[in-house]
């Protein structure tokens, strides 16, 4: 098992979604996120003040599947996330030892 864990820009979360639905993924985890890669952030004129924003507003989205659909799902993101822009965000892919669903106990691939 594998988790994939992508930042993307804010309003590309329904697409992710979706994408991600297709593939088979029944549940995920969104976190409301703030940071900064090459970008650096950005400046913006407020009643007449530059000021500089070093922290982007993002979107992290966290899903565990099989080791079999890592590269699917990766795929899709990354076909529906990309705006061919900076700042479009990262994927990190990380091994997964054990799931445990509390309701029930079942194990990793059954608790998925």
């Amino acid at each position: 098992m594998k988790m994939i864990t992508a930042v993307i820009k804010p309003f590309k979360l329904e697409e992710v979604r979706e994408a991600l639905a297709e593939c088979g993924v029944n549940g995920l985890t969104v976190t409301e996120v703030k940071g900064f890669g090459r970008q650096k952030g950005h400046t913006e004129l407020y009643r007449g003040a530059e000021y500089v924003v070093d922290f982007l507003p993002k979107v992290k989205v966290e899903v565990v599947v099989r080791s079999e659909d890592v590269d699917r799902c990766v795929d899709a993101i990354v076909s529906v996330a990309s705006t061919g822009k900076i700042g479009d965000g990262k994927i990190f892919v990380t091994p997964v030892e054990r799931v445990v669903r509390i309701r029930t106990g079942e194990l990793d691939d059954a608790a998925i």
